[in-house]
Order: structure tokens, then C-alpha cells, then sequence
């Protein structure tokens, strides 16, 4: 069951299905972002949701996911094909750039449903992509 729910955690990414990875999530969910904050709660999981589909276009292939054997911990990796379409604040100007980066994330499940999601990539690596 687990593994199920990443697979449709990220099949409904791929499809920019915010209400369907909403689905997945528990409502106290805490959602890691690569060096940034911790957001904690459905409703702030919604909303970088919304920014993401707003300032970027991404899909996630090579996908391989990990599933312990009790199936509270999971993880996956990939590659996120990207094209960034909206200047995000701090981040260098978007004009449609796009790029190719290799990342993963890790995840809590408990009753079901996704308590935690913690994803990493290279920043820097992204940068130098969108910047040239």
C-alpha cells in the first residue's frame, strides 16, 4: 500500500494534479523543502503547490522508489525535467529556461496517507542551468 500511494503521489505530479497529491497527505503534514523552511499543515502543502505550478513546469522521470518493510518510510529518486516559467523571489529571472536535475525525496506514511515529504537537489546545480 505504501508504495502505491508514491506512485500516485508522483503520477499525480507529473499530471500538475495539486488536489490529487493533497489527497495523499495527511493534515498535519510536514513538508521539507530543500534549504528552505519546514511548512507545516495541508493548507501551507497547498499552497507551495500552487506557487510551483505557477512558476514552474516539471516532470519526474527515471523514477525508482524505496519502500521499508513496515511501510512507514519511503523514498524515490529521480530526474526532474524542467522548464521555469516564473520568477521566483531570490532566484535568478525566469524566461523559460529549462533543465534537467537529478533528485529525490523521502517520505513518513502513517494510516495511509503521507506525513512527511523531504525532498533534496543541488541548488547551485539549478542555478547554473537557468543562469546560463
Amino acid at each position: 500500500m505504501s508504495r502505491d500511494i508514491i506512485e500516485r503521489y508522483f503520477a499525480a505530479f507529473n499530471a500538475g494534479d495539486a488536489d490529487g497529491m493533497l489527497a495523499l497527505v495527511s493534515d498535519d503534514v510536514a513538508h521539507h523543502v530543500n534549504q528552505g523552511d519546514v511548512r507545516h499543515g495541508r493548507a501551507a502543502f497547498a499552497e507551495f503547490c500552487g506557487h510551483m505550478g505557477v512558476s514552474y513546469r516539471e516532470e519526474l522521470r527515471d523514477m525508482v522508489i524505496f519502500v521499508n518493510d513496515d511501510g512507514t518510510r519511503a523514498a524515490a529518486e529521480f530526474t526532474v525535467h524542467g522548464e521555469y516559467l516564473q520568477t521566483d523571489p531570490g532566484l535568478p529571472e525566469a524566461r523559460g529556461q529549462r533543465y534537467v536535475l537529478p533528485a529525490g525525496s523521502f517520505f513518513a506514511l502513517k494510516d495511509g496517507k503521507i506525513t512527511r515529504v523531504t525532498t533534496y537537489y543541488n541548488l547551485q546545480d539549478w542555478i547554473a542551468q537557468v543562469s546560463a
